[in-house]
């Protein structure tokens, strides 16, 4: 859901010249400045290297739900695809700036009680191991999908759906606290290209970087 917020806003923004995704399948947007790679095998990108190199910022917007998934499993797509890309990536383009979408309550202590917390936080510390230029952990909360953007997570959908009426209140309550896919894009657009005061940014560091 962030991803396709993010890629909206690199298509449309007149200062990014060419933007690449990379998945399993194909986005099924066109747009004349996008290239779309297929690649089945996210855990290693050594056949599409050539692909990857010349970019200025990297938007992993990549995740699943932990619901149901044991510990190990989890680990093996959220710190085992994302530190594949990165690794690559770092090697490829040093000067890049890497932007990671984790979550609010994600745990760099590597230690609490929560395994998604855990494994998040695992990997936001090795993200900030690697020879980029730079890497920002992003952390939102709440996200309110705006432009008919949709989970692919059924329960989020419905989620979403049930708290849609709520959330003018929830905004007033809690300011800052809730954000929009457009606004996480226009986000990581800015940090990519200004950067931030700090490396881990909560919701209202998000909130406040889209402007």
């Amino acid at each position: 859901m962030v991803g396709q917020g993010v890629l909206r806003e690199c298509l449309l923004d007149s200062g990014v010249e060419l933007v690449k995704t990379v998945g399993r399948a194909a986005t099924s947007v066109e747009y004349p400045k996008l290239r779309e790679v297929i690649h089945a095998n996210l855990w290693d990108y050594t056949s599409i290297e050539s692909e990857l190199s010349g970019f200025d910022a990297c938007f992993f917007c990549l995740g699943v739900s932990a619901g149901g998934m044991k510990e190990a499993d989890y680990a093996h797509v959220t710190y085992g695809i994302t530190l594949a890309a990165a690794e690559t990536l770092s090697r490829l383009n040093p000067h890049m700036t890497f932007i990671y979408v984790s979550g609010a309550g994600t745990d760099t202590s590597e230690k609490g009680r929560m395994m998604w917390a855990r494994v998040k936080g695992r990997t936001e510390n090795a993200l900030q191991k690697l020879p980029f230029q730079a890497a920002y952990m992003f952390r939102p909360g709440v996200i309110e999908p705006m432009h008919g953007i949709r989970s692919r997570t059924a329960a989020y959908r419905v989620l979403y759906k049930l708290a849609k009426p709520l959330l003018p209140a929830l905004r007033w309550a809690f300011p800052g606290s809730i954000l929009t896919t457009e606004q996480i894009g226009r986000a990581m657009l800015e940090v990519a290209r200004n950067g931030a005061p700090k490396r881990i940014l909560e919701s209202k560091d998000i909130n406040a970087s889209a402007g």
